[in-house]
């Protein structure tokens, strides 16, 4: 009877270690799916911020550059 008992305790110890291996696996996939989302959020956001920086380099030129030529004429002709 005891053996019986042994037998039974140590199925359920490799069953648990095997439901403990699939949700490893799960798990890790789990893993491996948010680093690849992040490394794209990442990749967007590089995206935006260039494209940012240049709207605000062109509205920031074509606002100073008339008002820097005006001073430069008005300087030149004193």
């Amino acid at each position: 009877m005891a053996d019986e008992q042994v037998v039974k305790l140590l199925e359920e110890i490799r069953d648990l270690q095997r439901e403990n291996v699939a949700n490893y696996k799960v798990a890790l996939q789990n893993q491996q799916e948010a680093i690849a989302l992040q490394k794209k959020a990442v990749q967007r956001s590089k995206v935006a911020f260039i494209g940012l920086l240049v709207l605000f380099l062109f509205l920031g030129l074509s606002y100073f550059v008339p008002i820097l030529t005006w001073f430069f004429s008005w300087i030149l002709r004193g």
